[in-house]
């Protein structure tokens, strides 16, 4: 698909996804917000893929916020239907059955941020830099900062940064769990990739049941033990399970068809 603001490229099974505005250090425009629900859309939709990177154009930012331009003027109703835009998206992403990954290639802040946390893995460049810093501007996180923050690195530390405004460095989100991996700028996509590609060798139906059931972990009302049950249970009657077992009894490569 053609798009005005991201720029799609596909390569043996992974869509990546990159914000494309590095003179506005790839803000979150609502033109972007629209373009990466079309890009999740084509994720989901286009059997070809099987996993997604999300990372930004240019050397110094991932998406350094939202674009601020479009929340001036903005009172209870429209607030809240802005932030009810993100959300939606950002939750696709979070449930997809296929694996996304950030690139995190600079400053991830603001909405930024909120993005590479929907992600379910996170890799950063050696200068990346993350942050909350909407109270600075009488504001808080609007597109599930407030939740997945204190998911990936507990309470106490989200609460002080969700406060102060503060970011941290490539280092201390490691540190943290904020992400999993800090590599030179250079090596970014190529970790991204090798990351991606040991998850694709495996079974696409077991990946994306593992997906369903960490979330099962934080959905209110869902207890997480039995939902774990229900999935392994379905997993037993998969295509994917029997040679997947077949293939370790001959001691072999396993060859998954996601069914």
């Amino acid at each position: 698909m053609a798009y005005q603001n991201i720029l799609t490229s596909q390569s043996n099974g992974i869509l990546t996804i990159t914000i494309n505005r590095p003179d506005k250090l790839n803000a979150l425009s609502q033109g972007v917000l629209k373009d990466l629900r079309s890009a999740v859309a084509e994720v989901y939709s286009d059997h070809r893929i099987k996993a997604a990177i999300i990372t930004g154009a240019g050397e110094k930012a991932f998406v350094a916020g939202a674009d601020i331009t479009e929340f001036q003027g903005l009172g209870v109703k429209a607030g809240r239907k802005l932030a009810a835009n993100g959300q939606d998206i950002f939750n696709r992403i979070e449930r997809s059955p296929k694996p996304f990954l950030a690139a995190v290639n600079g400053f991830a802040l603001g909405g930024g941020c909120e993005l590479a946390m929907a992600c379910h893995v996170r890799v950063a460049a050696e200068g990346a830099r993350f942050g909350q810093p909407e109270v600075n501007l009488g504001l808080i996180p609007g597109y599930g900062g407030t939740q997945r923050l204190v998911q990936l690195i507990g309470k106490g530390k989200a609460l002080e940064l969700l406060m102060t405004a503060d970011m941290v460095k490539a280092d201390e989100a490691l540190r943290l769990g904020l992400v999993t991996h800090v590599v030179p700028a250079a090596d970014l996509l190529a970790k991204a990739e090798e990351i991606l590609v040991k998850v694709m060798s495996k079974a696409p139906v077991a990946i994306a049941k593992v997906i369903d059931c960490v979330n099962a972990y934080f959905t209110d009302g869902v207890d997480g033990l039995e939902f774990e049950l229900d999935s392994f249970a379905a997993c037993c009657a998969t295509e994917d399970f029997t040679e997947g077992a077949s293939a370790f009894l001959s001691k072999r490569t396993a060859e998954f068809k996601g069914r």
